[in-house]
């Protein structure tokens, strides 16, 4: 009879703690700052435009630079780059905190997101070595998924509270300390088992047209809703960002120590993961912000009820998550993963089909987000299982970096395509103003709810690896790097 692992051990525990706590800063900081914006543009006499990059100047650097980061991690060591990170996040928001203008800001912004992209890959790189693949991974990242949910709520709620007592640059400065007490931390839980570190060369010519590609199609998308899908801007972003990952493809073909090996893109079961990790944040991430907008604009919540609205649907997550390493265990990977998007596909329709101009909360939103809840953590611990199964311990910071860039990407793509089906819907109904709103918001998570049904049809062919390559067991000298 087989039995699940014991619990980590009290060390890995403390490391779990470190490098769940960074992730739910990350998540949080995504969303803390929109919160905030509407302050930020009367106190810097900001207009739309400039308060729309000061949120995309750091998903564009953090979704273009994830990928980077974690090769970076591998070379350097993922202690030391997961340092650097945390240090540059505190500058940069630092400086966000000290703005004179918008534009300084938005720099700021983008500075957040090159220390974010380092932090982050490292830390999925060092919870990879330090979890290996089982059980004990599968609890891991389940504390990654509930963290992930509850920093896009958390970050709503003490946007709204923070702003309101102390103002919008004490969110910045929240930021510094959080990201403070973390580095302070690192180096009491995080000095063994931090795994080998890559050498050889650096493919400098596969980090820059990576990094230059996947930034302007992250510029291509965030400029989509404003500038519009067929204007010059979006269509010449994109096309650059696209040429520049096909000659990226080219020279990976011919690099010594390339920044993405080939035979890594070669696996079919990491490529399909990649995908639908991808499409579960494109129906995941605009949902937490068409439900807050509805919340507000259309049932005249405001901006702190908008964000406790989604407490519910955090607490469920907070509550599965810890128990999908189980359901792994128990009924499959890849069932668990297409049970996740069955339960999104239902829990996205079933919201859409719920929302009236003149609902409530507890009539409305509530149920679904409940089932929402149940899905987030199965669909975001099975595709990072899945993604991340095949990596051997010197690949770890590259299979980092491909998730959370797919994830980030998925994120920035569903935002871009969900908004723009609501904007659409809604300026061609004529109809109240609260009508309109809703009729938008319905036909957004339609869509959603159509992105996650053929995810769950594309899960169902996933065949994860049998055997997984992992690190060889003799003893590991500690990283203090």
């Amino acid at each position: 009879m087989t039995t699940a692992p014991a619990p980590a051990p009290a060390p890995r525990r403390g490391a779990l703690v470190l490098l769940a706590a960074t992730q739910l800063l990350l998540i949080m900081d995504t969303a803390i700052v929109n919160v905030a914006l509407p302050s930020v543009g009367e106190d810097l006499t900001a207009g739309s435009a400039d308060l729309s990059w000061v949120a995309n100047a750091y998903l564009i650097t953090f979704g273009g630079l994830l990928l980077l980061g974690g090769r970076i991690a591998d070379l350097l060591g993922h202690r030391r780059v997961f340092l650097g990170g945390l240090g540059l996040l505190a500058v940069a928001s630092a400086a966000g905190g000290l703005a004179p203008g918008a534009g300084a800001l938005v720099a700021a912004r983008a500075a957040q997101g090159v220390g974010a992209a380092l932090a982050a890959a490292a830390a999925f790189a060092l919870l990879l070595l330090l979890f290996p693949d089982g059980p004990a991974r599968h609890r891991a990242l389940g504390a990654f998924a509930a963290m992930g949910g509850l920093g896009g709520v958390l970050g709503t709620v003490l946007g709204g509270v923070v702003t309101d007592l102390f103002g919008w640059r004490s969110t910045f400065w929240l930021n510094v300390l959080l990201a403070a007490v973390l580095a302070a931390l690192a180096p009491r839980v995080l000095d063994r088992r931090t795994g080998p570190v890559r050498r050889g060369g650096f493919d400098l010519a596969g980090a820059l047209t990576a990094t230059a590609g996947l930034g302007l199609l992250a510029y291509a998308l965030v400029g989509a809703a404003d500038a519009g899908w067929l204007s010059a801007r979006t269509l010449g972003a994109g096309g650059a960002g696209l040429a520049l990952l096909l000659a990226f493809t080219a020279v990976e073909a011919r690099a010594e120590a390339p920044l993405v090996p080939p035979s890594v893109l070669a696996r079919p079961a990491l490529r399909l993961s990649n995908t639908l990790a991808a499409l579960a944040q494109t129906t995941l991430f605009p949902m937490f912000f068409l439900v807050s907008l509805y919340l507000q604009n259309v049932l005249g919540y405001q901006p702190l009820g908008g964000g406790l609205g989604l407490l519910p649907l955090s607490l469920v997550v907070v509550a599965v998550a810890p128990q999908t390493g189980r359901l792994i265990f128990r009924i499959g990977l890849h069932r668990t993963m297409t049970l996740g998007f069955v339960l999104l596909c239902a829990g996205t329709l079933w919201l859409a089909l719920a929302l009236t101009p003149d609902g409530g909360f507890t009539s409305t939103v509530l149920a679904p987000s409940l089932v929402l809840g149940a899905a987030l953590p199965l669909v975001m611990v099975t595709t990072n299982v899945a993604a991340t199964a095949e990596a051997a311990a010197e690949e770890t910071g590259l299979a980092s970096g491909l998730v959370n860039t797919s994830q980030q990407f998925g994120s920035v793509l569903g935002l871009a395509v969900l908004v723009a089906v609501a904007t659409s819907r809604t300026e061609t109904v004529d109809a109240a103003r609260a009508a309109a709103e809703t009729s938008g918001y319905r036909a957004a998570l339609l869509t959603g709810a159509a992105l996650a049904a053929a995810a769950a049809f594309l899960s169902v062919r996933l065949h994860p690896p049998r055997r997984v390559p992992e690190a060889s067991p003799g003893p590991q000298v500690p990283d203090r790097r």
